[in-house]
């Protein structure tokens, strides 16, 4: 089991199931709401324990952020048509076993970094 939290520790979550998918984001919207990049992995939403005060903005028609209403942490993403949820890689304690395996939207990736870790790059 992964156990996460946000930045003020008001929103803690726990993931229960099958870990997917670790991925670094270079879209807009997440280089906007993380300040860089944002690194996630997902699971099954059933297997998603969320406590807190946690608010979901819709940025987009496809899909809505969980961000900590107490201090803004970004911490999950999930499109509405999908029954999976992700998560925030940062916001995990401790060791996760978890190691990235691709890069997404990196046409929209900032010009001030390179990605050249050798990772695949969508």
């Amino acid at each position: 089991m992964l156990q996460g939290s946000c930045a003020c520790g008001a929103v803690a979550f726990s993931v229960d199931g099958p870990v997917q998918g670790a991925s670094v984001c270079h879209c807009v919207q997440c280089r906007k709401m993380s300040g860089h990049q944002w690194a996630s992995a997902y699971a099954s939403q059933a297997a998603v324990d969320i406590r807190g005060p946690l608010r979901w903005v819709n940025l987009s028609a496809s899909a809505k952020r969980g961000i900590c209403a107490q201090c803004g942490a970004f911490l999950f993403w999930k499109a509405h048509a999908e029954d999976t949820m992700s998560f925030a890689l940062g916001a995990l304690d401790g060791d996760t076993g978890l190691l990235l395996e691709k890069h997404i939207f990196t046409a929209e990736r900032g010009d001030y970094y390179d990605i050249a870790d050798g990772l695949i790059q969508k």
